[in-house]
């Protein structure tokens, strides 16, 4: 599926509402990642990233909604810490993520009294796939120096994070950003050797 068609979307959340009419959890994780000097980054480059990440978050929840309305149901956006921290080769990348933390905050406000509930992960390093692909071994030592508990997350970590969120136990948080990152957003701008 074409995450950011609009066309393509309500034909696959439309298959999928007939045999599911009422939603409890609906997970937007789609995401693409172009990193470039900022300088480099075409117009293409830039909607092919707005398109799937912040575009693809929007009509998947917009679909999404009649059902879990029903099931009176919790969104969870996933973001990344480069939504909060800036950082080069990601201006698209990092926009976009920055933007579905807005929208995860404008999603909790309009659909909370309504019953559903919307909140966003923020990941930091993570060994995924993309992860493999991107960062050179030099890049790792440096995440791994600048993160308080000096290691990439998981994917079985991010997952129970986005469990807790749509579960019971969650139902009183809403619109919240919850940094699944080791502590790497925490440490700010503290320098790795001056930790003990």
């Amino acid at each position: 599926m074409k995450i950011d068609s609009s066309t393509q979307v309500a034909v696959v959340t439309g298959a999928a509402r007939a045999q599911y009419p009422s939603v409890q959890a609906l997970v937007n994780n789609a995401g693409i990642a172009i990193f470039k000097p900022a300088e480099e980054v075409t117009f293409e480059d830039w909607t092919a990233v707005m398109g799937s990440n912040l575009n693809g978050t929007f009509l998947c929840s917009q679909a999404c909604f009649p059902a879990l309305l029903k099931g009176k149901g919790s969104i969870v956006n996933i973001a990344s810490i480069s939504g909060v921290r800036a950082s080069t080769l990601r201006i698209a990348y990092g926009t976009s993520k920055a933007a579905i933390m807005h929208l995860t905050k404008q999603q909790a406000v309009e659909y909370g009294n309504k019953g559903v509930r919307a909140n966003a992960i923020a990941p930091g390093p993570v060994e995924t796939e993309m992860a493999k692909l991107v960062h050179s071994a030099d890049i790792r030592t440096s995440y791994s120096d600048a993160i308080p508990l000096a290691r990439y997350g998981t994917m079985e970590e991010i997952a129970n994070a986005v469990y807790f969120l749509c579960s019971p136990e969650a139902a009183y948080i809403n619109g919240q950003i919850l940094a699944v990152d080791g502590g790497f957003d925490a440490a700010g701008v503290g320098l790795p050797s001056l930790r003990t």
